[in-house]
């Protein structure tokens, strides 16, 4: 069976919004270091989590979080 990992974008459409991860930690109800986790791949936020993240970045939840195959 293939295995995948959560990656994510969130770094990137944070800086393209300039927000820090404190402000967008706010915006979102969680810690700056809830931010800092998810954005190295430490964790994989909830679905609510992700879908509120991806609204108040104005993206879609796929342009901020995609799947890759682990390398065996």
């Amino acid at each position: 069976m293939l295995k995948f990992r959560l990656c994510n974008r969130l770094k990137v459409a944070r800086a393209e919004r300039n927000l820090s991860q404190e402000h967008l930690g706010s915006l979102a109800g969680v810690t700056r270091q809830t931010i800092s986790s998810i954005e190295t791949g430490q964790y994989n936020p909830s679905t609510l989590l992700s879908l509120l993240l991806a609204q108040r970045l104005e993206k879609r939840v796929e342009e901020l979080f995609y799947l890759e195959k682990e390398k065996p």
